[in-house]
């Protein structure tokens, strides 16, 4: 007897790549183009590569429901996911080796087969994501009744189909039914929707591969991205070294690494293939309003700034030096002669608070506290030089520069555990100030990561910027999920 036959569309995206991630897929009757099932997903704060991964799986397992032993035709129009799957290219990412893993164990080997397919030819699956992604905007999960081929679309749909004849052609036509697959896939087959999934409810806490790029695919796009923005980035690091010598005194750790030449790790093998596209860009999307732009300002100079020294959250909490009180008067001038300043937010630490309270006293506004908006925890290489680090503690020094899950000695935050808080923060804060002009008062550590997430760069880039004290940098964030970034390390203000 032969097998049952199911196909399996599934696709994921993610609006910031990482930024807010959602899958769909959807399980269909090869022989009538009727939709057996729809599952989505909204999965919080991931990459297109690992929304697509998890919509891949989802769609196996509404399909497994349905009918076990069923022979699986997966269509997907990620190359990388179907080429993987399919085991003609190597899984070298290890975080996606686990998604691949759970992928085949839902079926047999010999009962799956892999096609890629133009984008335009999986547009269910992308509707279906697009859903998740827009229910998680609301804070909530993704409902069968809101795919658009939910019961009740689908009714007043075969209602208008009802009054136009059916396709035309002998019983086994494939005009007849490619017509009617159409139609399945547009929402007015007389499909059902069960909602399968892998489960409704937000993920509160991320794994690190939520927050970092997933393969090689998303390396390269953000390498493109940053090469791009090279030029403007070196001029203003030229900029600030040409003014009042705070680039060289800046206490940028992260800088300081690279200017060790300890940073990058960034070479590698073969070209990868090309990554999902982020969300639209340009000027013929529709109007998504006033962004919510946030101006981040690194705090004035400890005493700890000019020695280049780990000053994280979990060392002293130094003050401002005199120097740093008077770089937050000069930054606190600038942004009243612009004007644009709504609100204020600051890092609970002590040099942020200061710097943030004297913009506030002449901007006439009030300081509210974000926790995720303080700086990483160095550990025990709090008030220690980067010198000092390296020969102390050179191998966790070789790892930390190595991996963004490395933590400093002493049990310090990784990169990538800053990131998840950064981004939880800022999910928090354009969700509340929508629409209007924020400072953000914060630390070298999350102005990066906010400006990384921002361009979809890989981690190895927090090296590569320069953050100099008193700094200004701004970002926009729309309501589609794009971000653009509008400002780096100005200190025009200081010289």
């Amino acid at each position: 007897m032969t097998a049952r036959e199911l196909i399996v569309e599934a696709d994921g995206g993610s609006r910031g790549n990482p930024g807010p991630a959602g899958y769909g897929a959807v399980v269909l009757d090869p022989a009538t183009g009727e939709t057996l099932a729809e599952a989505a997903e909204y999965i919080g704060v991931a990459t297109n590569n690992v929304a697509e991964y998890k919509g891949l799986i989802a769609g196996l397992k509404a399909a497994r429901e349905l009918f076990p032993d069923a022979a699986v035709h997966v269509r997907m129009d990620s190359k990388l996911v179907v080429e993987q799957m399919s085991g003609r290219w190597k899984i070298k990412h290890p975080d996606m080796k686990p998604l691949a893993a759970e992928a085949g164990r839902v079926y047999p080997a010999g009962q799956v087969r892999y096609e890629w397919i133009p984008r335009e030819r999986n547009k269910h699956a992308d509707r279906l994501a697009n859903e998740a992604m827009d229910a998680g905007r609301l804070g909530r999960q993704w409902q069968p009744a809101d795919s658009s081929g939910s019961f009740a679309a689908r009714d007043a749909a075969a209602a208008r189909a009802a009054a136009a004849p059916p396709p035309s052609g002998p019983p086994g036509d494939a005009t007849a039914g490619a017509a009617r697959a159409r139609a399945a896939l547009t929402g007015t087959g007389a499909g059902r929707s069960t909602g399968t999934g892998t489960g409704g409810s937000v993920h509160a806490g991320q794994s690190d591969d939520a927050l970092f790029p997933a393969d090689e695919a998303v390396a390269a796009q953000a390498r493109a991205s940053l090469a791009a923005a090279g030029t403007a980035e070196r001029e203003s690091a030229a900029a600030a070294r040409s003014g009042s010598g705070l680039a060289e005194a800046s206490g940028d750790f992260e800088a300081e690494a690279a200017a060790e030449g300890h940073a990058g790790h960034g070479g590698r093998g073969r070209t990868p293939p090309a990554a999902e596209a982020p969300p639209a860009q340009g000027w013929t999307g529709p109007d998504m309003g006033a962004p919510a732009t946030f101006v981040l300002l690194r705090h004035g100079e400890t005493a700890l700034t000019p020695e280049k020294r780990f000053s994280g959250s979990g060392g002293t909490d130094p003050e401002l030096s005199a120097a740093g009180l008077r770089q937050a008067e000069a930054v606190a001038a600038a942004l009243a002669a612009r004007g644009t300043i709504q609100e204020i937010v600051s890092s609970p630490l002590t040099r942020c608070r200061q710097t943030a309270e004297t913009v506030a006293a002449r901007l006439g506004l009030s300081v509210r506290i974000e926790e995720g908006l303080r700086e990483t925890d160095f550990g025990a290489w709090e008030g220690l030089t980067f010198a000092e680090v390296r020969e102390r503690h050179a191998e966790d020094l070789d790892a930390w520069l190595a991996s963004p899950k490395a933590e400093p000695t002493g049990g310090g935050e990784s990169f990538a555990t800053v990131a998840r808080r950064v981004a939880a923060a800022r999910d928090r804060l354009t969700a509340a100030h929508a629409g209007r002009t924020v400072l953000l008062v914060t630390h070298v550590t999350p102005i990066k990561t906010l400006i990384r997430l921002a361009l979809g760069a890989p981690p190895e880039s927090l090296f590569r910027m320069e953050l100099s004290a008193a700094s200004l940098s701004a970002v926009a964030y729309y309501t589609d999920g794009n971000a653009s970034v509008r400002l780096l390390n100005d200190t025009a203000h200081l010289r």
